[in-house]
């Protein structure tokens, strides 16, 4: 075995190899880049991606990141496109290939296939005059970079810059489709993203567990609604609308002649409040912020809709 400085040394050169290729592939996007963001926003249907070996398993990334990222996209197996698969690719969609060497055999068919039938073909290859270069409508070429390994031979640089190139085209999709927030969590429901992404309407309690309490209302119905509830707050309304929320602190403040007051005069007026459509991720940060347990959620008329606790949040990941 290597010693350890040996294999530091050969990781380091590696990443400085790939990072390299990086820099010339950004500071010479092929010229075609453009055009084929252009083309896609344009296409009826999805952007077929296809590859084989390791160009295949980056034309799958490729294709899960524009599903995921606003743009329909499917991967299709270069050798299954031959026994049935080319009914994946229809004449509404655009077809995205990828192979370093442009010569791989088995997206014949499916080279042939868009010829046949004029659909939009973008190539991404290392190899200008290359067979699917020559074939496709546009070409998205990577510039000449060694590979990273020590024979020169392994799929690696190449396969990077195919894999960012694929993240290139993503982004300027979603950002030329205005894909927001919002949108990439319909695609992402899922574990602690989905959960960040998520809206305060997902998680706040409404309609009858909500603590609410007219303004003029006793303070012994006040501490009924804050203790049944178990939000450690009432929220304090005057003719429909919020005006203020009784909270613990409040109580100790008021301690001497509590029982005597109106829900009203021991109210914090004006308290901090939250939309329904706001992210998950930004009321968990105004509730740190504020180092509060629990927001009031209200309509833009200032009508309460529900409760927000901080520890909802928490158990659902949103952290």
């Amino acid at each position: 075995m290597a010693p350890a400085e040996t294999i530091v040394n050969t990781g380091q050169r590696v990443l400085r190899t790939e990072a390299a290729a990086l820099a010339t592939l950004a500071e010479a996007l092929p010229a075609d880049f453009s055009a084929a963001v252009e083309m896609i926003l344009g296409a009826k249907g999805r952007v077929v991606v296809s590859g084989i070996g390791k160009s295949g398993h980056i034309g799958n990334k490729i294709a899960a990141t524009l599903a995921s990222t606003g743009t329909p996209a499917q991967f299709v197996h270069a050798s299954e496109a031959s026994h049935g698969d080319l009914g994946m690719l229809t004449t509404d969609d655009v077809c995205l290939l990828l192979s370093n060497s442009g010569e791989t055999t088995e997206l014949g068919d499916i080279i042939a296939h868009t010829r046949r039938f004029g659909i939009p073909l973008i190539g991404i290859s290392s190899r200008e005059n290359s067979t699917l270069m020559r074939a496709a409508d546009l070409r998205l070429t990577l510039p000449a970079a060694p590979e990273a390994c020590a024979i020169g031979m392994a799929p690696t640089t190449s396969t990077t810059m195919m894999l960012a190139l694929g993240d290139a085209l993503a982004v300027a999709l979603m950002e030329d489709r205005g894909f927001e927030a919002s949108h990439f969590h319909v695609f992402h429901p899922g574990g602690k993203l989905g959960a960040q992404m998520a809206s305060v309407a997902d998680f706040m309690h409404g309609g009858v567990e909500l603590p609410l309490v007219d303004a003029d209302a006793d303070m012994s119905e006040t501490l009924l609604q804050m203790t049944s509830k178990g939000f450690g707050i009432a929220a304090v309304v005057t003719d429909g609308k919020l005006t203020g929320v009784v909270s613990d602190g409040d109580l100790r403040r008021n301690m001497a002649d509590l029982m005597s007051r109106k829900a009203g005069q021991v109210a914090t007026p004006d308290p901090v409040t939250i939309a329904p459509d706001c992210l998950a991720a930004v009321a968990l940060k105004t509730l740190n912020e504020r180092k509060i347990g629990a927001l009031v959620v209200v309509s833009e008329d200032k009508t309460p809709l529900g409760i927000l606790h901080i520890h909802d949040l928490l158990r659902a990941g949103v952290a």
